[in-house]
């Protein structure tokens, strides 16, 4: 049977429409990979974009991306409201079918090598790659970002996996790697008050005392006059998206602000779904093996 693989890179580029399918096109236009979901924000001023493929195909369309992404996007000119420290800013490689989690890891590492042979751009390796404790959370890496690397990277413990000590100098670094599915869950909030949102956050991230699989900070939406809570839910089976929204409800009541929405970025797996929706419509021993539609597929 095939083994599949699913890469989720995010480039900083989020406005010109243009600019990301132009990227795009390397998977679009790739033999064994499927290009199956394109997310653009403008206020962030990034794209998530979601592929599947075979090990080989996918590696080598993820080779085309970056170079194009290095092409095509200036990070001395870039501007947005989610941190990057790089054109890709983050590549993970996420086991699906007849792989394991030891085989997506081989090819973040192959990946990574390849990108700093062809593009001199160099690469971090986090998360399940990681080659030291303090590298597999990727906000550890990004601390700096693309303004302060140049510096962070000459510091010794800090030295990229792939690179000589310096960044691109219009590409700046990236971090490559393998982990879990991962859900990224924003809620928005009634405020334009970033402050309060970032205390919310606090509040619901794991390293603040919150839920433990869930990573949170405060965005500005300046076009919508909002705020929202920013939150990668790093094991749904274990931390819920429910109660990371209930937690974002709860800690919004203190400050006088409500919870008008939410929204999941790029694809998202049935049971993440299926879990919140039994919560909400209070199901008694449902699961997913209960959806027509999974059960068509199998």
């Amino acid at each position: 049977m095939n083994k599949i693989i699913e890469c989720v890179p995010n480039f900083s580029e989020g406005r010109d429409a243009e600019k990301v399918e132009e990227i795009a096109s390397s998977f679009r236009n790739s033999k064994g990979v499927k290009l199956l979901d394109i997310q653009k924000d403008g206020d962030h001023n990034r794209s998530v974009i979601t592929v599947v493929g075979e090990p080989g195909p996918l590696k080598e369309a993820v080779i085309l991306a970056v170079g194009k992404a290095i092409q095509l996007i200036d990070m001395g000119i870039h501007k947005g409201q989610h941190p990057r420290m790089g054109a890709v800013d983050v590549i993970p490689f996420i086991p699906i079918r007849n792989v394991t989690m030891e085989d997506a890891v081989v090819l973040s590492k192959e990946t990574a090598e390849m990108v700093w042979e062809t593009y001199r751009l160099p690469v971090f390796l986090y998360e399940a790659s990681a080659s030291r404790p303090e590298r597999k959370d990727l906000a550890n890496i990004r601390k700096g970002q693309f303004e302060g690397m140049a510096e962070k990277v000459k510091i010794p413990e800090w030295k990229p996996d792939f690179g000589n000590g310096g960044i691109h100098p219009t590409a700046g670094v990236v971090a490559i790697g393998a982990r879990m599915p991962l859900v990224a869950f924003n809620v928005n909030l009634d405020t334009d008050s970033l402050e309060i949102a970032n205390v919310i956050a606090k509040k619901v991230r794991h390293i603040g005392g919150g839920l433990r699989y869930c990573k949170a900070m405060g965005v500005e939406l300046k076009e919508r006059k909002i705020t929202q809570v920013s939150m990668n839910m790093t094991d749904y089976t274990q931390t819920p998206l429910y109660q990371a929204l209930e937690l974002v409800r709860i800690e919004a009541k203190r400050y006088g602000v409500n919870v008008m929405g939410s929204e999941i970025v790029g694809l998202v797996p049935m049971g993440a779904i299926v879990d919140s929706a039994a919560y909400y419509m209070g199901l008694e021993n449902f699961s997913a093996e209960q959806v027509l539609e999974a059960r068509i597929m199998e």
